[in-house]
């Protein structure tokens, strides 16, 4: 069993993939609360094609729980990999595992290309810092948490 890391660039980027983890979790969270106690679709939704959550429940109550339904999903994924990067962060990361380090980056960019691809034309309008600034956030720090680790892990190869 490998033992935690003194190298502080693979502590950092450690740390950074971890914190991101926690803000991704809280992220899934909101999606949660839309869900059940908001007023707006989702962060930075408040209407689709002019029609309020209100409206929808009104009108078309199976559409609004089919889309509740989805956010719901969508969010518990969201804290279940938020969850992953903590500890692959803190216990993978930390005690210089590449695999670990290689997984965070290779969430960290699968996220960004499904997020950009899906927002290039939405189809609907948004406030774009609202609604898509967190996740392109998160994404970039784990990908500088993840250069970062790798920095260390060059300089602790280096050492042995």
């Amino acid at each position: 069993m490998s033992t935690m890391s003194t190298d502080p660039k693979l502590r950092q980027g450690a740390i950074l993939i971890a914190v991101t983890g926690f803000g991704i979790v809280g992220y899934g969270l909101t999606f949660l609360y839309s869900a059940y106690l908001g007023t707006e679709f989702e962060l930075g939704v408040d209407t689709l094609g002019g029609v309020t959550r209100t409206d929808l429940a009104a009108s078309n109550p199976e559409m609004l729980h089919y889309m509740d339904h989805l956010h719901v999903g969508l969010g518990g994924l969201l804290v279940a990999l938020g969850i992953a990067l903590i500890a692959l962060g803190w216990y993978g990361v930390q005690r210089g595992s590449r695999w670990a380090v290689a997984t965070s980056l290779g969430i960290a960019l699968i996220a960004l290309v499904t997020n950009f691809l899906v927002h290039y034309h939405p189809g609907f309008g948004y406030d774009w810092v609202i609604h898509i600034a967190p996740s392109l956030l998160v994404t970039l720090l784990v990908l500088v948490g993840g250069a970062r680790a790798y920095q260390g892990l060059q300089s602790t190869a280096g050492q042995s």
